[in-house]
C-alpha cells in the first residue's frame, strides 16, 4: 500500500512539471487593462485623472503606421514614460506623467496591443471633431 501511495505522489510532482502545465497561456489586454490602468484612464471621455482610451488610440494611429510600431512604442514609454515620447505632449501637460509599469513584458505587450485595437474612427481626434455623434459611452 505504501509503494502505490509513494508512486501516485510522485507521478502527481512529476506531471506538474510536464512541458503541457508549464507553458504559460496568452495574457488577456482587457484584464491587465481593468486591474492596473483603469483607476486612472476611462475608457471614453470624460476623463479620470488620465487621458481616455479611445482618443488616444486615436493618436496612436495617427503617429503610427502598423499595429506593431504603435505597440512597441507604447511598451516602450509603459516602461520609461517621458514627455518626448509622448504621443500626445497636451495630455502629459493636462494630466502629468504616467508612473512607469513595472509590468511582465507579456503583460505590458497584451495591454499596449488591446489599447491599440480600441481605435475608433467615429470617435475623430478626441478635440470635438465626433460633433456629439458617437454612440458610446464609459464602459
Amino acid at each position: 500500500m505504501k509503494k502505490i501511495m509513494f508512486t501516485c505522489m510522485i507521478s502527481g510532482i512529476v506531471s506538474g512539471f510536464s512541458p503541457v502545465v508549464m507553458s504559460a497561456a496568452p495574457v488577456d489586454g482587457a484584464a491587465v487593462f481593468a486591474r492596473n490602468c483603469s483607476v486612472c484612464h476611462s475608457i471614453n471621455p470624460p476623463p479620470k485623472s488620465a487621458p481616455p482610451v479611445i482618443p488616444l488610440a486615436n493618436r496612436y494611429h495617427e503617429k503610427f503606421a502598423t499595429r506593431e510600431q504603435g505597440v512597441a512604442h507604447m511598451v516602450a514609454f509603459l516602461k520609461k514614460p517621458d514627455k518626448a515620447g509622448a504621443v500626445d505632449a497636451q495630455a502629459v501637460t493636462r494630466f502629468g506623467l504616467m508612473p512607469p509599469l513595472s509590468l511582465a513584458d507579456a503583460e505590458l505587450k497584451a495591454v499596449s496591443g488591446w489599447f491599440w485595437d480600441q481605435y475608433n474612427p467615429a470617435m475623430g481626434r478626441g478635440r470635438g471633431m465626433g460633433r456629439g455623434q458617437g454612440q458610446y459611452m464609459n464602459r
